[in-house]
């Protein structure tokens, strides 16, 4: 099935993909920038995370996010950011299962994360639909 073979987005799917990517794109901005100075709080879960205690690390790990994010946001590129955005939340995941985290509120977190990055985009956009129609 081709992307002019697929169903039309309704104005109600749309918009609650709008408001799903909205929310994880505001999620994410606030993750990245809070790592860009990095604020004391942000070391300090980091080295409980198992992470070092370093800025540059923090930084990369901000401008990683905030650069999928924008590629998220973009829906030239919406596609590569998902991708981008599901690997940076399974390194979350991964961390949170290696220090043994709890289950539902820590280390599925970023699984929550990713089923409502990928619902707002399949919602708002039909060439995931196409893709996902096959």
């Amino acid at each position: 099935m081709s992307i002019s073979q697929t169903a039309p987005v309704s104005s109600g799917a749309l918009w609650t993909g709008r408001a799903l990517s909205t929310i994880i794109v505001l999620f994410m901005i606030f993750d990245g920038v809070i790592k860009l100075p990095p604020l004391d709080i942000v070391t300090q879960t980091m080295t409980q995370l198992g992470w070092p205690a370093d800025a540059n690390a923090a930084r990369l790990l901000g401008i990683i996010g905030l650069v999928s994010t924008a590629l998220y946001a973009l829906p030239r590129t919406s596609l590569l950011g998902a991708i981008l955005l599901t690997a940076y939340m399974g390194g979350a995941v991964a961390t949170h299962v290696r220090i043994g985290s709890p289950l539902f509120s820590h280390i599925l977190f970023g699984v929550y994360l990713g089923v409502i990055l990928w619902g707002g985009l399949f919602l708002r956009d039909l060439r995931v639909r196409a893709l996902f129609a096959n």
